[in-house]
């Protein structure tokens, strides 16, 4: 008997491959190591980690200080430089890439969410919003760019500067700025820690709805466990090592699970 024809849709796959591609983890680290230092100096700031973060889920990374988060998003998103192990964006192994193509992948597949905003003072909000595009010589999706900016509610505030902005504003471009490009993953570390508790409560729910309402995938680094309330999951680390994780955390399990590991 001859096998079916599976016929798909002009400029759709084939169901079962889009199921396949969306089961695939956005980001994960296989047995991930980074050691600062030699010898007796020798610092083991990640041990042997190996972690995935689902596609279109938000995530927040947390744990006692000197756990290694900082240092596992950092590894994960290209920013630091593995001792061992694999670190892998969908399909592609970042761990094997040289240096220009791994500068060239952050631009085109990885948005970021920092403390400190890190906006050009000298450029408006909208030229940081797509000053990312700009670098990679890409010419940004209309449409798209005014929906991100209209969801963040900057629509007014394109044409300030970051000191004529507040630092929730100015976090608000940062969002913007990540999401334009559709990367495959946000990475946000702290982002809410320069912000008082409304705007970074006002932060948080913009990243959350950009998962849900968008599909984004978002991997947060925080130590605070309100913010991390706003995940879907939270993967705990302690010494460099995984140390468990929750689902549909509240702030007070959050805070149950920190003060276990530091008992």
């Amino acid at each position: 008997m001859s096998e079916p024809n599976v016929v798909s849709e002009p400029g759709r796959e084939p169901r079962a491959a889009a199921v396949l591609e969306a089961a695939r983890p956005a980001v994960r680290a296989v047995g991930l190591r980074r050691t600062y230092g030699r010898g007796d100096a020798a610092v083991h700031a990640l041990a042997g980690v190996d972690v995935e973060f689902a596609r279109g889920e938000f995530t927040a990374i947390m744990g006692p200080s000197g756990s290694g988060k900082s240092t596992l998003m950092h590894c994960l998103a290209g920013l630091d430089t593995a001792t061992a192990g694999q670190v892998f964006l969908g399909d592609t192994e970042l761990t094997a890439l040289r240096d220009r193509d791994l500068t060239r992948l952050r631009r085109e597949r990885v948005g970021f969410v920092f403390q400190s905003f890190n906006l050009l003072p000298v450029l408006d909000a909208a030229e940081n919003v797509l000053l990312p595009l700009r670098l990679a010589g890409r010419t940004p999706d209309r449409a798209w760019y005014e929906d991100v900016v209209r969801r963040l509610g900057l629509t007014r505030r394109l044409h300030h500067r970051p000191h004529e902005l507040s630092g929730g504003q100015q976090q608000r471009v940062a969002v913007a700025r990540a999401l334009l490009p559709r990367p495959d993953v946000v990475f946000a570390d702290e982002p809410t820690g320069n912000l008082d508790s409304r705007a970074g409560a006002e932060v948080l729910s913009l990243l959350r709805d950009s998962v849900r309402e968008i599909g984004q995938t978002v991997v947060m680094v925080t130590h605070d466990p309100v913010a991390a309330s706003y995940a879907d999951r939270v993967v705990l680390l302690a010494d460099g090592r995984l140390a468990g994780g929750l689902t549909r955390p509240t702030p007070d399990d959050v805070l149950d699970a920190l003060r276990t590991l530091g008992a």
